[in-house]
């Protein structure tokens, strides 16, 4: 056995690149590990300079200058989240007060309706079932609110790092798209000479990334506003606040749909009850998901790197209990970043001893 390790080790890691490559992995890993809540608004920083850079380039290939370009980008993006905050924000949370409070009738008015399942499906559902189920839930909501509440007094205190947020991001941002060939400079020369593998998995990651955000962003948008157009035609309450939450759930693969699932169907049943109206509600949602799923992934994510659905739920579950929401949004480039790591090695050739 041991020896069977000893030529494994040597056949992968005698080439000094295949060395150096481990341990900037390694030191990346233990820097994000201890240091991620106080580097938290670089990650923040790094992922809206990723997504602005592509409309910098657009302009630059039409003839516009990169200081001009810059400057006209980030504009609009302050511009953009000035009315996001101002206009947008305050209808969500509205739209969310007024959902917390009526969760309690909601919960009646869903017994009521659960209670009518046994006359609906005798022998398949008993009266038994559906009181150990409701009680269930109402326990859940009690101790969700209790924890929401105690949440909600703690985050006062971090009002002050919002307004860190607010101020230092956007610099960060500003200042990263307009150095960036002298940030990457500095980087590249502070690496080690030993990097043909670092090159070659920074240089294949580097279009994931930014294809990645890029498509998730697009994904994000066109998503949230087509659920919103289609709540709204049905005129479903709270239809803003929905789609914000559909239109998020697509930053966890698989299990972000099926999670945001509960509140869609929880507030269509307590306005349109077990009728056609709900009925229509969730098929127009399911369509929205499907070609989420079947058309609009495929399109944006076209240059991505093929993934299998079991190592992308794998990667959800591992990065986002390792890094929490980061973790999570990145879990398809991590994944990526494993392969390429895995195929850069496998593809590298021992250096042969010297006599």
């Amino acid at each position: 056995m041991w020896d069977y390790l000893k030529a494994w080790y040597q056949r992968k890691f005698s080439d000094p690149d295949a060395i150096t490559l481990f341990l900037l992995i390694l030191a990346l890993f233990l820097i994000i590990v201890f240091f991620g809540a106080i580097l938290a608004p670089i990650l923040v920083a790094v992922v809206l300079a990723y997504l602005l850079d592509w409309p910098v380039q657009r302009l630059q290939r039409l003839g516009v200058t990169h200081l001009v370009s810059v400057f006209c980008v980030f504009t609009l993006f302050i511009a953009f989240n000035v009315l996001l905050i101002f206009f947008f924000v305050p209808v969500i949370w509205q739209q969310s007060v007024t959902l917390i409070g009526e969760l309690p009738q909601m919960i009646s008015q869903l017994r009521v309706l659960l209670n009518r399942l046994p006359e609906m499906f005798p022998g398949y559902i008993s009266e038994t079932n559906i009181h150990h189920i409701v009680d269930n839930l109402n326990q859940r909501l009690v101790v969700f609110g209790e924890s929401l509440i105690s949440q909600s007094l703690s985050r006062l205190v971090g009002i002050m790092a919002l307004l860190i947020y607010l101020i230092v991001v956007p610099l960060l941002v500003f200042f990263m798209l307009k150095d960036k060939r002298q940030l990457v400079d500095h980087l590249s020369r502070s690496l080690p000479a030993n990097r043909r593998l670092i090159s070659q998995v920074s240089d294949e990651m580097n279009l994931q990334i930014m294809n990645y955000i890029r498509g998730k962003a697009l994904e994000v948008v066109i998503v949230g506003g087509f659920t919103y157009i289609g709540f709204a035609l049905f005129g479903l309450q709270y239809a803003a606040l929905l789609a914000v939450l559909v239109g998020l759930s697509v930053l966890i693969p698989y299990i972000g749909a099926a999670v945001v699932t509960l509140p869609v169907a929880l507030v269509a049943l307590f306005q349109f009850g077990w009728s056609a109206m709900f009925a229509y509600v969730m098929i127009t949602y399911l369509i929205i998901q499907a070609l989420d799923g079947n058309l609009l992934v495929p399109l944006l994510f076209s240059e991505a790197v093929s993934l299998n659905p079991v190592y992308i739920i794998a990667a959800v579950l591992v990065f986002g209990g390792l890094w929490g929401f980061w973790g999570v949004f990145f879990a398809i480039p991590l994944a990526s970043l494993v392969k390429a790591i895995i195929t850069a090695l496998s593809a590298s050739e021992p250096i042969p001893p010297t006599s």
